[in-house]
């Protein structure tokens, strides 16, 4: 026997890769955690008698030689699959979108960054020329616009929208997807909304701006992830945490979302024992101690959000500078000779200003150009430290206006970024352009 399973709380780009397997691999079983997002289970519940879904307590797992995993390289966020885990013989064929390491050791896989998981099994469809009912497309194609974000979200790859394209020619029906991508927000959604709202607050960390919002529920409440979107829109920041204690069950819920792509909070989440994506996700705590969890996240972002590529790395260096008594129609010759647009203001070793080309602005006679820089540099000095990300940079040089960044480790200037350093990492030097 053989199955295909995929991870707990499953969205529709598990639920549509579960049932995908299927069809690249006749005679599978697909077995559902016993946990799916509510929209999710609206489409069960309407399309049972089309789909043979199964849950783990319904299969005899002594039986199965073949896993198929979807969407997941984790064997403890899977349901009701421990007997398998430690089986002799058992061979595991894994799908899966995301590139951080797991415990999952499988005979055969594709792993390969892409904006959705369904997107890599469409691929192989395609190869194989399967058939798709109009069903299938259009489950197929929710679970691709689920996860990115209808083609929008920073995740998404060229052959998503390719997939996508596909998907429609299968006669994808729009209207269907439409409905069931359309999560229930009623009367206890909005109540919890305006309790959030009531006591929020935001912080800074890491030059990101982030909301948490810590609150006590009681019994079940569908669609969180619905009011932290929205409650992340209405703070206007970066990120923001739902941190949801039960006391009646010892556990927290903890629900994040971001606009950026350098705030991963997928990363984080699977720090927690959850999982997610750039710009959403979540974790199951068993503590209540909403406190410490903001704590972590807090810490998780401070530590683990750097960039692979840092400051360091793409800065230039030695840096050219100048002394506060340097006189003007000097600094302008090395601005020349050199090709900069500006220079840090060194005084021993600390900086006390920037001159740019746009100071020059200020210089209304010739006769000023013999007046040191010290006149005319800006006294507003933004710097970065070495270990801070291209992203940060960017974000820093937009905030302040300002077209460069000392980099400033131990109080001392060790190299400069520019706006065209930053411009050339994100266009010129990402992987694979």
């Amino acid at each position: 026997m053989q199955i295909v399973t995929t991870h707990k709380n499953t969205d529709f780009d598990a639920f549509a890769s579960t049932v995908a397997a299927t069809v690249l691999y006749p005679g599978t079983i697909a077995v559902l955690p016993k946990s799916v997002n509510p929209n999710v289970k609206a489409f069960l519940s309407i399309h049972k008698n089309m789909l043979s879904i199964y849950t783990a307590d319904e299969v005899d797992m002594n039986q199965v030689n073949h896993l198929i995993v979807v969407d997941v390289n984790r064997w403890d966020r899977l349901d009701g699959m421990e007997k398998l885990k430690q089986k002799q013989g058992l061979e595991i064929s894994l799908w899966d979108h995301h590139l951080n390491d797991g415990d999952i050791e499988a005979n055969w896989k594709c792993r390969e960054e892409m904006g959705a998981n369904i997107t890599l099994m469409i691929r192989k469809m395609r190869e194989k020329n399967e058939t798709l009912t109009p069903m299938l497309a259009t489950l197929f194609l929710t679970g691709l616009y689920e996860d990115t974000g209808n083609l929008r979200f920073p995740s998404t790859k060229a052959e998503d929208a390719h997939a996508a394209a596909y998907l429609l020619e299968q006669f994808a029906d729009l209207n269907v997807l439409n409905s069931f991508l359309r999560q229930p927000y009623g009367e206890k959604q909005k109540n919890i909304l305006f309790e959030m709202l009531k006591t929020a607050g935001r912080t800074s960390v890491n030059e990101y701006n982030i909301s948490f919002s810590k609150m006590d529920i009681e019994g079940h409440v569908g669609s969180l992830s619905v009011v932290i979107q929205m409650y992340r829109e209405i703070m206007n920041v970066d990120a923001a945490f739902g941190i949801f204690s039960n006391r009646e069950q010892n556990r927290c819920m903890v629900i994040g979302r971001s606009s950026l792509d350098s705030l991963d909070i997928g990363t984080i989440m699977r720090a927690l024992g959850g999982g997610g994506h750039p710009g959403a996700g979540s974790a199951m705590l068993k503590t209540t101690d909403p406190d410490a969890v903001e704590a972590m996240i807090t810490d998780l972002i401070q530590g683990n959000q750097q960039a692979s590529v840092q400051i360091g790395d793409i800065m230039s260096f030695p840096v050219i500078t100048v002394s506060p008594d340097t006189k003007m129609q000097e600094v302008a010759m090395i601005l020349r000779e050199k090709g900069c647009t500006g220079l840090p203001v060194i005084e021993g070793e600390k900086i006390i200003g920037i001159i740019s080309r746009r100071d020059f602005r200020k210089v209304r006679k010739d006769s000023a150009l013999n007046a040191p820089v010290k006149a005319f540099m800006s006294k507003n000095i933004i710097t970065i430290e070495p270990g801070r990300s291209p992203m940060q940079a960017a974000r820093l040089m937009v905030k302040h206006d300002v077209g460069r960044l000392p980099v400033v480790e131990n109080g001392r200037v060790i190299g400069i970024i520019t706006r065209s350093d930053a411009m050339n990492y994100f266009y010129d030097l990402l992987p694979n352009r």
